[in-house]
C-alpha cells in the first residue's frame, strides 16, 4: 500500500465531487476522469429505462461512480425469474411482486446515500417520453424494447441527448452509445422495427447472467466516458458479443447510411410523433385497448405484418399450453404467483389479444416478453 498518495487523495476532499470521505478515490486517480471528470460526473444526470438485468447492474455501477441523479424508470415488477440476473432484487421482492423501480432504489439508496435516486414506474410511450426524461444528461436502453429504443432514438434526436444501447439474449449482446448529434443514429444501424415474434426474447430464448452483466457493465464505462469530458474516447464502433461462442466482433455503420437516414438526416421522428388518439401509444406507432367487459387488452401493430405461427408455436412449447390454428396461435400462460394467469392470443398480422388483465401496462409487459416489440 502506498499511503502517502492515498492521503493525498483523501485529503483533497474532491472539491467540487462531493466526496469528503474519499469515496471516489480510485476513480479520481485514474487520470482520464481526476477531479474535474469525478465533478462532472457528480453533477449528471442519468435516465435509466428499465430496472432489468442491463438497468440494474448499470445504475449499481453509475451510483458507485458518483453519478448525482439517477433517474429509475421501469414498468414491471420484480417476479422470481428475475432474481437470476437482475442484480439489486432478493426473494423478499419476488415475494412481495415489488415494483422493480422503487425496490432497485432502495437499494440503490443504501449502495450511495448522495445520489439522488428518482424511482418511476411508468410506461414510456411518445406521449409521456418527453416528462420522463427531461433534463436527461445521458439515458441508458435498459428496456430490451425495441419499440422503446426507436422512440428513445427520435427523443435523443430531437434533444441532442446521448444514450447508450444495449440489449443481450443468451449469451449474446451489442453496445453502442448514440451521441443525439446523428450521423450515424440507430435507424441508421436498424432501420425499420424488426417484426413481431422475429427476434428471439429472454424469455423465449433465455439468458446466461454473466452475459448480461458485461452488457451493463460496457454500457457503463461507455456512459462513465461521456460524462466525465472523455467523449473523444467513446468506441465508435458496435461491439458485438457471443460469449458462449467466444467471439467478439466490432461494426463500423458506414457514414453513407445517415445521408438516407429518416430519422437523422431528414429529421422525421415517426415514433416520437406517434399520437395515441382513443388508444395508448404502442410498438412501433402501434395500438393498445382494454377491451371493454371482456378483462382483456388487444394490441395491433403499427404496420402491416405477417408472424410466422408455426415458429411461435414451437418457441413457446417450454411457457404454457399452446394451441395452433391456421389464423392463430395462443398460450395459455400460468404466471408468477400472487397473479392470475393469462393468455395470449396472436394473429397471422401481428394483432394480439391478451386475456386475463385491462392493465395496458401489465399486458405490453407481457406481449414483449414472448413476442417482442
Amino acid at each position: 500500500m502506498q499511503g502517502s498518495n492515498d492521503d493525498q487523495i483523501t485529503d483533497d476532499r474532491h472539491s467540487g465531487t462531493g466526496d469528503a470521505n474519499g469515496r471516489y478515490a480510485r476513480q479520481v486517480q485514474f487520470g482520464p476522469v481526476g477531479v474535474s471528470g469525478q465533478s462532472m460526473i457528480s453533477q449528471s444526470t442519468v435516465s435509466v429505462l428499465g430496472c432489468g438485468a442491463l438497468g440494474t447492474v448499470a445504475c449499481e455501477i453509475l451510483a458507485r461512480a458518483g453519478v448525482g441523479h439517477l433517474r429509475l424508470i421501469d414498468r414491471d415488477i420484480v417476479e422470481w425469474t428475475n432474481l437470476q440476473r437482475q442484480s439489486l432484487f432478493d426473494e423478499s421482492d419476488a415475494t412481495q411482486g415489488r415494483a422493480k423501480a422503487q425496490a432497485a432504489a432502495e437499494r440503490l439508496e443504501s449502495i450511495n446515500s448522495k445520489v439522488a435516486i428518482e424511482p418511476l414506474v411508468a410506461d414510456v410511450t411518445a406521449d409521456n417520453i418527453d416528462s420522463l426524461l427531461q433534463g436527461s444528461d445521458l439515458v441508458i436502453d435498459a428496456a430490451d424494447n425495441f419499440a422503446i429504443r426507436f422512440l428513445l432514438n427520435d427523443w435523443s434526436l430531437k434533444n441532442t441527448t446521448a444514450w447508450v444501447h444495449g440489449g443481450c439474449v443468451g449469451a449474446s449482446g451489442q453496445v453502442r452509445l448514440f451521441s443525439g448529434a446523428g450521423s450515424p443514429c440507430f435507424r441508421c444501424l436498424v432501420p425499420q422495427p424488426p417484426p413481431p415474434a422475429s427476434v428471439a426474447t429472454c424469455d423465449t430464448a433465455g439468458v446466461i447472467g454473466a452475459a448480461t452483466h458485461a452488457i451493463a457493465s460496457l454500457q457503463a464505462i461507455e456512459a462513465i466516458k461521456w460524462l466525465s469530458g472523455n467523449q473523444d474516447s467513446v468506441h465508435s464502433k458496435v461491439w458485438s458479443f457471443d460469449f458462449w461462442q467466444n467471439r467478439i466482433r466490432e461494426l463500423a455503420i458506414d457514414p453513407a447510411l445517415s445521408e438516407s437516414c429518416q430519422a437523422c438526416k431528414e429529421r422525421v421522428y415517426d415514433f416520437l410523433d406517434a399520437t395515441s388518439g382513443s388508444a395508448t401509444s404502442g410498438s412501433a406507432g402501434g395500438s393498445t385497448i382494454v377491451l371493454c367487459g371482456r378483462n382483456a387488452v388487444q394490441i395491433t401493430p403499427g404496420s402491416k405484418i405477417r408472424v410466422d405461427l408455426q415458429s411461435l408455436a414451437e418457441r413457446w412449447q417450454s411457457q404454457g399450453k399452446v394451441q395452433q390454428t391456421r389464423f392463430f396461435v395462443r398460450l395459455q400462460w400460468v404466471s408468477e404467483p400472487r397473479q392470475a394467469s393469462l393468455r395470449l392470443t396472436l394473429f397471422a398480422d401481428g394483432r394480439a389479444v391478451i386475456e386475463g388483465t385491462d392493465d395496458p401496462s401489465r399486458a405490453r409487459t407481457f406481449y414483449d416478453r414472448l413476442v417482442g416489440s
